[in-house]
């Protein structure tokens, strides 16, 4: 039997740690229990990851450049419909579900990482793409609860069809924002 590609072994270990890692929290999730839920010894796991944290971090770093480029694309082609954007964003989230899940499970996981600001940095883009740089007070909630929402709806309903949810949390952030309904 062949022997596993090392990027196969570490998207593997990745894996495994992100489904403990969001059962059990990050502090609670042991390599050990990685390697044995792997099959593997601990040291096959200091070969990737010479750390938990390293670990962690090689889990959120695709996730942010991601980000990175998804919020850069749409400004530059701003102005960009905000239906296609909310689109795109809940998009961008579902597919990134289990890191979000493992966040709101373990808020510790925003501080230990460096995650607060890079993420509203984010919802900030987004946001200004929506409604410009200087909106109201009024029109600040209707974002923040637009987005959240969003957000949440994501996250929340796994056992929704993505395209269903999709359609459903983007119809009610568009009534939050006072979007008219998809033609």
């Amino acid at each position: 039997m062949p022997r596993p590609k090392s990027g196969d072994t570490k998207q593997r270990i990745q894996a495994v740690a992100l489904e403990l890692f969001v059962t059990q929290g990050v502090e609670q999730t042991s390599l050990q229990q990685i390697a044995d839920r792997l099959g593997v010894t601990k040291p096959a796991l200091y070969y990737h990851f010479k750390s938990r944290d390293e670990l962690v971090g090689s889990l959120f770093q695709p996730f942010l450049a991601e980000i990175e480029t998804f919020a850069t694309a749409l400004e530059a082609k701003a102005p960009v419909d905000p239906r296609e954007l909310l689109n795109s964003y809940f998009d961008e989230l579902y597919r990134h579900r289990s890191l979000i899940q493992l966040v709101v499970q373990d808020f510790g996981v925003l501080a230990r990482y460096d995650l607060v600001n890079r993420f509203i940095a984010w919802r900030m883009r987004v946001t200004n793409l929506l409604a410009g740089p200087d909106p109201d007070l009024r029109e600040q909630a209707r974002l923040m609860v637009a987005i959240g929402g969003l957000s949440d709806c994501a996250v929340m309903f796994e056992d929704a069809d993505p395209d269903e949810l999709r359609a459903a949390a983007v119809e009610a952030a568009c009534a939050t924002l006072g979007i008219s309904p998809a033609a």
